[in-house]
Parts: C-alpha cells; sequence; structure tokens
C-alpha cells in the first residue's frame, strides 16, 4: 500500500509551500499522478484525511489521473502507455517500482516484431528450429 508512502510526501510538500507562502489554512489541493504509480484514488484520499495536520483540516482533495506518454531511450519515438495491455506480472512490478517500467514495458514497434517472430515460429521452418533447440535441451538434461 505506497499511498501511506504517496500520501506523506503530498503533505510534506503541501505543508512545506504553506509556511512558505505563511498560510494559516489550506483548503483544496489537486493532484495528479500518472497511471504508472496505480494510485487507488479512494485509498489516497482515506489515507490523506487520516494523517493531515490542523492546516489541512476543511481540505478537499482533489485527485486526477495522468496518461503517461513514455519515449523510447535508442531512437526517441514516443507513444501511449496503457495499463490494460500489461500482463498481471508486469503491472504488479510497475506498481511497486515505477521507475523501472522501462525494463517492462518495450516500445509497440519491438512488441510486433516479436509478434512476428512468433508467427515465424509457426510456419514449417519455425517448427524445425523448435525440434532442434528442443533436442538441444533435451540432450543437455541427458549430460552428467
Amino acid at each position: 500500500m505506497h499511498e501511506w508512502a504517496i500520501a506523506e510526501a503530498i503533505l510534506t510538500s503541501a505543508t512545506q509551500i504553506a509556511e512558505q507562502e505563511k498560510l494559516k489554512e489550506v483548503t483544496e489541493i489537486t493532484i495528479k499522478g500518472g497511471e504508472l504509480q496505480q494510485v487507488e484514488p479512494p485509498i489516497l484520499r482515506f489515507v490523506l484525511s487520516q494523517m493531515k495536520s490542523d492546516i489541512f483540516k476543511n481540505a478537499k482533495f482533489h485527485i486526477l489521473k495522468a496518461k503517461p506518454t513514455l519515449k523510447g531511450r535508442v531512437c526517441g519515438p514516443t507513444w501511449q502507455f496503457n495499463l490494460k495491455k500489461l500482463d498481471k506480472t508486469t503491472a504488479e512490478a510497475t506498481h511497486f517500482v515505477p521507475e523501472v517500467a522501462h525494463t517492462y514495458i518495450k516500445y509497440p514497434q519491438v512488441e510486433d516484431a516479436i509478434g512476428n517472430t512468433a508467427k515465424l515460429l509457426n510456419t514449417t521452418v519455425g517448427k524445425k528450429i523448435q525440434q532442434i533447440a528442443d533436442s538441444v535441451i533435451l540432450a543437455k538434461k541427458r549430460d552428467p
């Protein structure tokens, strides 16, 4: 439940700004979080209500989701991230450590190339390559 850590960071930042601006009360905070963070707004709202200090006692928290745009590191293409396209394991990994999403999420054209490779494996040549690979693996298992 990383919402606790996120809420703490939000309130710490908001408190610092309120002190700099010499505010006596903060009545509204708008939070915009990326989809990669996979924050559950009701949970975050609850956590904020439990952690808030007196300066935020009447504050309303508006939580908005931002659609992240990802950028390829090598050739620089950009694309819209879509959480629904991730398998459960990848979604879970990026939920806990979104900073490493780049190790799990590939540029869509790379995914297309992988799909084309899978199509090749369904051809006669691809099946022969797979049989050879299976034979090598089986032979290695037999070696003491």
